[in-house]
């Protein structure tokens, strides 16, 4: 079964890992594959801060997809996304990591997810963080796992 849409799970923490992220995407979708949905997900907290400091007249009268494309870590992801020749469009979310991002796969119908995780210590490598276990536990559909190069 071909994919149709593939969703990007992207958080601060992963500036560290967007070559390793994008190459996942690149062999996964690959141009002129499935449509890519690149999605973070604020904590309430986290996107009151965002809003602040991407000078939004207020986080009630923000789009939650605006602040999320004009974040670093996905406008970075765009440019590369684009050079690929990839399709993609960028979604918000406001609400726990893990639940959101099960819900995003949910909600736009999506056949696969790839979610980046750190490198854990060796006592941390028995489990992984909370958000990316969630999501390799709850999800509706295959998810990839990309640890970074740190």
């Amino acid at each position: 079964m071909a994919l149709e849409t593939v969703l990007l799970a992207v958080g601060p923490n992963d500036d560290t890992r967007i070559d390793e992220l994008s190459d996942a995407v690149a062999n996964i979708a690959g141009p002129a594959g499935p449509t890519v949905v690149v999605a973070h997900v604020f904590t309430p907290e986290e996107y009151e801060e965002a809003t602040d400091r991407l000078d939004f007249a207020s986080a009630g009268d923000a789009d939650v997809d605006q602040v999320a494309q004009r974040l670093s870590i996905v406008r970075d992801l765009m440019e590369t996304l684009d050079e690929a020749g990839i399709d993609y469009r960028i979604t918000g979310r406001i609400g726990e990591h893990g639940a959101r991002i099960v819900d995003a796969a949910e909600e736009e119908s999506v056949d696969h997810v790839i979610v980046g995780g750190r490198r854990r210590s060796p006592t941390g490598k028995a489990v992984f963080g909370s958000t990316a276990q969630e999501v390799l536990l709850e999800s509706p559909v295959p998810v990839t796992f990309v640890k970074g190069g740190e």
